[in-house]
This record gives C-alpha cells, structure tokens and sequence, in this order.
C-alpha cells in the first residue's frame, strides 16, 4: 500500500508542476493582449516562442527519454548522469557559439527582429543545460524540489512581465531622473518579454551549479552513441508534435501578406489560448492515465476497463467543450480583454474540439504502449504533421488562420481516426462506439449551433437550454451507473 501512496504522491506533485505553468499562460495571455501594442506585437512573441519550442526539442535531442531508459537499464547510474550530462552541455555551448555567431543570418531565416535573437538564443541554451539536471531529481524521486523549481520559474516570469509591462512604464513616467527611467524604452515591451523568460531561466539554471560542480566529467563514448540511437526518434516524434501545436503561426507569418501577418498570428494565438480548458482537462487526464493503463495490463478484464474509462473521459470532455464554446464569449472578457482580437474568435470551437481529439487519442494511443510497439506513435504523429504542412499550405493564403484552425482539426481528426483502426486490429478493445458517437456527436452540432448561428449566439438561452438537454442525455444513457454509485455512497 505504501508502494501506491507513494507512487499517488509523486505523480500528485509533478502533475502540478505540470499544470500550473500551463495554468500560468491564463494570465500572460490577458497580459500582452492588454500592453503589448496591437495583435502584430503579440504575433511577433507568438511566432519566436513557436520557433523556440522547435530548437527546446533540437537542443534536447531524445536525451530526456533516453537518459530514464538507460538510468534505469544501466548498473553504473552515475555513469549515465554523466554522460548524458556531459553531451547536453557540450552540444548547447556549441549551439551558442555558432547561433551568436550566425545570428543576423538565423534572424533574417526565422524572420525574427535581431534585437531579440541574443535573448532567445541564450533562453534556448539555459533551458537546454537544466534538462538533464531535471530528469535527475525525477530519477532520485525529489518530487517536491522539482515542483518548487518549475513552480518558482513561472511565477518569477509572470511577476517579471507584470513589472516590466504594467509598472515599470508607470514609474519611469512619474520618476523621470529616476534609474527605472534609463531602463525603459517604449519601443523595447517585445524584448521585456524575452528578458522576463531570461532571468527566469537563469534563476532556474542557478539551482543547478551544484549539481554541474559536482560531476567528474567522465564520458562514456560507448553509452554516448547508445543514448543518440534511443533519442532520435523520440526527437523526430517532438518535432512532429511541434509541427501540430506550433507550426500553423510560423506558417500564417510566412504565407499571410507581410503588412498583415503579425497582426493575424496575434488574433489567433491570443483566441487559440481559449483552448487552453482542453488542454489543461487533457493534460491533467493523461498525467493519471497512463500509470493506470500499464498497472491495469495484466488484467482479464483491462480491455474492457480501458473502454469504459474511455468513455467517461469524453462525457466529461464534451461537457467541457460545450460549456466553454457556449460561454466563449464571456470568457474572452476575461482571457482576450482587447476587442482588436476578437475577430479571430471564430477559430475557438475548432481549436477546443481539435484539442478534445487530440485527448481522444492518447486514451486510443494505449494500444501501441502495451505492445511495446511505440515507434507507431511516432508514425502517426508524423502522418499529423503532414497533415498539418499540407492543409496549412493550401489554405492560409484562402482563409488565413480560419484555415490553420481547420487543419489542426483535420491533423488530430485524423490521428484519432488512424489510432483506432490500427488499435482495433491489434489489440481490440469493446468501446462503446453508439454512446461515444452520441456524445461527441451532439455536443459538436449544439456547440456549433449556439456558437456559429448568430440569433443563438446573441442569446445565452439556448445555450443554457443545449447544455440542460446534453447533461439529460448523458443521464438517461449513465442511468444505471450513476444510480450504483450513488447507492455505494449512502451505504
């Protein structure tokens, strides 16, 4: 018993610090839509930090994953902290010399201002050189510290942002001979931005010099070219995922009229991040899940445990999507306070029920773990990513991001799509495919009804009606075990 509490217990602490920076965007969102000026300057951080979370997954090449396999695999722990280590370390001061050295070319390609490529190269290069020291506190089960670190990250970065944008501009006007005064340009709120996310991962690498002054530096040369096998494919798997989430901005910057690009990728970006209930519903899901999927393995009955669990997971999450879709425009109040924005909102039923597939699928996705089979994951994320690259291509320069948003829908459609076919043949599983047809399928057509009629839309009365008469369906089709559990309460 002890075993499971503690194993809760871990997996309780790094899913907050999981969440909670995501949780974090909720209020950087309001942030920069409210003091950046205008959507084009939100589009400009919208599409570094896109470009961004491509090198994250270039500088960290597989070594992650890898480094659990093997600290796990291998007699000599130490040896793998070391090496791997060692690699990351070596490879990231490389990358920084030959970025700072190349950077006005690497601006001019990834159309970023060169007055902000130093503060994302260095960003780049720090949160690169704490990737491993962070696998390290996992390995050693120091879940509490890794939590407060990645915790304290985000909260200095959010309060660092509040400084530099709501209070600095307040204080260098009222203290004109003051040092605040010669620290702020009103041209340069872009690139407080990156010095926010700059000292935050300088902090965050601090915590760590410890633990870089302690190593021998030994290298296993043998164990290095292990570890690069391991990693390669789980570093074409990241990028295939960066493509998903990321690549559609970067691609509205490129394709879109350069006059009007940024200011479209801020509308988007800053109406996308209304998807981020989904995300947070989906991400905190698969945190639990995946444990309960593997310790549920050797079950008789696991297929059928794997199926109702299934279920379940998408009555809430279609719950979830209608609530959202209906009240959108109250949240976009509080989320996307500038009306300047709020013609992208057309994009937000899409993106939230592309997010739901998304969480769909890795409820399918078990299949492929539990065969040891997971280079399919990796294949499907790539069929997604195409997916993505194609339909983007063909119809930004149409639609502008109305397309992006159609081909993430289509990217994780058909993801999900492909996962259970290949999951059926493989390893069956007994979903209840008329109820989970039912549920996402009525929610979808009430979420459009109330979103994209205008006459609904205007009124919240049949959006409060559409949610009364789905949480009925739910009921009338869950009576029976509703009615089990409640009997097991009172008893």
């Amino acid at each position: 018993m002890s075993l499971y509490k503690n194993l809760f217990k871990q997996t309780f602490i790094y899913g907050i610090a999981t969440v909670i920076p995501r949780m974090i965007s909720f209020f950087l969102t309001p942030l920069y839509v409210e003091y950046l000026k205008g959507t084009s300057q939100y589009g400009e951080v919208t599409v570094i930090f896109s470009w961004m979370v491509f090198f994250n997954v270039l500088l960290s090449y597989g070594m992650e994953t890898a480094f659990f396999r093997f600290y796990n695999k291998e007699e000599n722990k130490q040896n793998v902290i070391e090496t791997s280590t060692i690699s990351v370390f070596w490879s990231s001061l490389a990358f920084l010399g030959v970025a700072l050295l190349f950077k006005n070319t690497l601006a001019d390609i990834l159309k970023i201002d060169p007055q902000y490529i130093n503060y994302t190269i260095w960003i780049l290069v720090l949160d690169a050189l704490v990737v491993v020291p962070f696998c390290k506190l996992r390995a050693h089960q120091r879940p509490m510290k890794y939590a407060v670190i990645k915790i304290t990250n985000v909260m200095v970065n959010l309060l660092l942002n509040v400084f530099f944008l709501v209070f600095l501009p307040k204080l260098a006007a009222n203290n004109p001979d003051s040092f605040f005064n010669t620290i702020y340009s009103d041209s340069f709120l872009i690139g407080y931005v990156f010095v926010a996310n700059l000292i935050a991962s300088l902090l965050t690498l601090l915590f760590f010099v410890p633990d870089y002054l302690q190593l021998k530096w030994k290298f296993d040369y043998t164990l290095w070219r292990q570890l690069i096998a391991y990693g390669l494919p789980v570093l074409f798997a990241g990028l295939a995922f960066g493509i998903n989430e990321h690549f559609d901005k970067i691609m509205l910057d490129n394709l879109l009229p350069e006059s009007i690009a940024k200011s479209e990728v801020g509308a988007y970006a800053a109406c996308y991040k209304i998807g981020l209930f989904m995300v947070l519903y989906r991400t905190a899901y698969t945190l639990g899940i995946e444990p309960f999927f593997f310790s549920h393995a050797g079950n008789e009955n696991a297929p059928q445990t794997y199926a109702t669990v299934t279920k379940y997971f998408v009555i809430f999450g279609s719950l979830i999507f209608l609530g959202v879709v209906v009240f959108s425009d109250i949240i976009k109040l509080f989320l996307v306070p500038n009306p300047d924005y709020w013609e992208a909102m057309k994009v937000v039923p899409l993106i939230i029920l592309a997010n739901f597939f998304l969480g769909i699928y890795t409820n399918l996705s078990v299949w492929y773990k539990l065969i040891d089979k997971t280079k399919i994951g990796a294949y499907i994320s790539a069929f997604g990513a195409i997916v993505t690259l194609v339909l983007n291509y063909l119809l930004i320069p149409k639609f502008s991001y109305m397309g992006s948003a159609v081909a993430t829908l289509a990217a994780y459609g058909s993801m999900m799509t492909i996962s259970y076919v290949m999951g059926n043949k493989y390893y069956p599983i007994p979903y209840d495919k008329k109820r989970i047809f039912g549920y996402l399928g009525l929610s979808t057509v009430l979420a459009g009804l109330s979103f994209y009629v205008d006459i609904f839309r205007e009124s919240y009365i049949f959006g409060i009606i559409a949610m009364v008469v789905f949480g009925y369906f739910i009921y009338h089709n869950e009576k029976e075990t509703l009615l089990r559990v409640l009997k097991r309460k009172t008893a």
